[in-house]
């Protein structure tokens, strides 16, 4: 299988390479920082992305040293969501800072057989027919690497979306939030404190080794220039003044500003190159969706990927993932800049609109969960190109299985699972695919007609059938459906016993 070379260890790239490996890719990453950042921008792990995690075996380390808070909020509104109302395994959002998530992914990756180069920088790349070469500036000179194909995952400033030429339009800063890692002497209760008004919002969460982290923002901190370094004082300055107390904070760990400047890629895919995570979207980090999508959008292109380098994609496949991810992105950049007008939202009118969004929340359960599905990633749907069942795209739920086994298990390898609910003797053998037998759905309206379904190896629904014999549209073993799956050699499992996966 030829080799892939991925830009940026982040979080998005490193499980991107270790998507890869699962498929039996060869993978280089190449990190420009010779030791991992000290300081963690992102904290939050939201739902769908813990069970990204858990349907490729790995998210017991993140669970056992997480914080779990079991709401999240929109645009900083007063009342928060109920993420128990989720079905998911995981109703809450997991608070662990980006560089312990980043050390535990890259130890996933390296497990896998990537190789990770640390203080390697892509300095420009060039790609033909057959693949691309890719200028690299190492600790020992510079060199090149000949790839297959090479992902961007490096960031708003990619070097490798510049080098390919593709457009990254968008808007400039307009407001600046801020955010101290501080101790805190006397720090407020609960997991996550909030107060907001006319003088701006802030929001105390607790971190590990007795370190809070003081987010926010107020009015001046408005404007498309950057206000200046932040310092512990200033920051002193703006929580008195909108949570009426400093909370007894000193020895700052770091402080540090942020802005809502806010691009799209104009495409995903040029050619032989891809981009993922920030080098494809770049936003307001308002309620802490940007690492978790970035790694959504490697789950989505890996077993894509995979696919085409073992020549078993069907055309198009590769296509699709600008086709599905892009319209997820330019959502991303709605919502944040939804959430960026409602956090400065100071004027009497918009402390109005704030109660009033504040008070359906409260009030109306739909609402609150249509919000809370929106922003945990759980309402991603990828639209048929053409007539299909009304599950497909859909991101599929933890099937149970029979057997006492789960969708999530049944994942682990990274191939298509096809799921039969009919209870009747099921083709042990259908190409690309895991055949397992499953109980009736019962709970979920949306999957009680539903007699097979089609589970590609990101968790959605590639297809399904209401059709009550075995030779109905999930079953067709044709190329669209099955030769997509990222190992050449199909694999099966008797209904009713799935093999036993060790996963990674």
């Amino acid at each position: 299988m030829e080799h892939v070379v991925i830009a940026g260890g982040g979080p998005t790239g490193l499980w991107l390479a270790a998507e890869l490996r699962l498929a039996g890719a060869p993978v280089t990453v190449l990190e420009v920082l010779h030791e991992r950042a000290p300081h963690s921008k992102a904290l939050t792990l939201h739902p769908r992305t813990l069970e990204i995690l858990a349907f490729r075996g790995v998210a017991e380390p993140f669970l056992a040293e997480g914080r779990r808070i079991p709401s999240g909020h929109f645009g900083g509104l007063d009342e928060r969501m109920d993420f128990g109302a989720l079905d998911t395994p995981y109703p809450f959002t997991l608070a662990l800072p980006q560089a312990r998530t980043e050390e535990l992914l890259e130890a996933h990756a390296v497990a896998s057989g990537a190789a990770v180069r640390r203080g390697h920088r892509v300095t420009g790349l060039a790609q033909d027919a057959d693949g691309v070469s890719v200028a690299v500036a190492g600790p020992d000179g510079p060199y090149t690497l000949r790839a297959a194909y090479v992902v961007g995952c490096d960031g708003t400033r990619s070097t490798v979306r510049e080098a390919a030429g593709i457009a990254f339009p968008g808007t400039d800063a307009t407001t600046w939030g801020w955010l101290g890692d501080v101790v805190l002497d006397a720090p407020p209760e609960g997991a996550v404190y909030a107060a907001s008004g006319p003088a701006g919002g802030v929001m105390v969460v607790p971190m590990p080794d007795g370190v809070h982290r003081i987010v926010g923002g107020d009015p001046d901190s408005n404007g498309p220039d950057h206000p200046g370094e932040l310092t512990l004082d200033a920051l002193r300055a703006k929580v008195t003044r909108i949570a009426g107390t400093d909370f007894g904070m000193r020895d700052p760990r770091w402080l540090s500003r942020f802005g809502n400047a806010t691009r799209q890629a104009a495409a995903y895919r040029e050619g032989r190159v891809l981009l993922a995570g920030d080098a494809a979207h770049m936003h307001y980090p308002a309620g802490g969706v940007g690492l978790n999508v970035g790694l959504q959008d490697a789950t989505n292109l890996g077993w894509k990927l995979a696919a085409t380098l073992a020549g078993t994609a069907p055309d198009g496949l590769l296509d699709s993932y600008h086709a599905e991810r892009h319209p997820v992105g330019a959502d991303l950049l709605l919502s944040t800049r939804a959430q960026t007008a409602l956090m400065n939202a100071r004027s009497p009118e918009g402390q109005d609109l704030r109660a009033l969004l504040s008070g359906l929340i409260a009030t109306v359960p739909a609402f609150s969960r249509s919000l809370a599905e929106r922003l945990s990633a759980l309402a991603v749907a990828y639209p048929p190109a053409s007539p299909a069942h009304p599950l497909t795209g859909h991101r599929a739920p933890n099937l149970e299985l029979a057997g006492g086994s789960d969708l999530f298990t049944a994942l682990r390898p990274g191939r298509y699972v096809l799921v039969d609910f009919t209870g009747t003797p099921a083709p042990t053998q259908v190409p690309g695919a895991d055949v397992y037998a499953a109980p009736r759905p019962d709970g979920r309206p949306a999957w009680s007609t539903v007699r097979t379904a089609l589970i590609r190896p990101d968790g959605h629904v590639a297809r399904a059938s209401d059709e009550a014999d075995t030779d109905g549209p999930a079953l067709r073993a044709d190329g669209a459906t099955f030769e997509t799956s990222p190992r050449p050699q199909a694999r099966t499992a008797a209904p009713g016993t799935p093999r036993q996966h060790t996963g990674r």
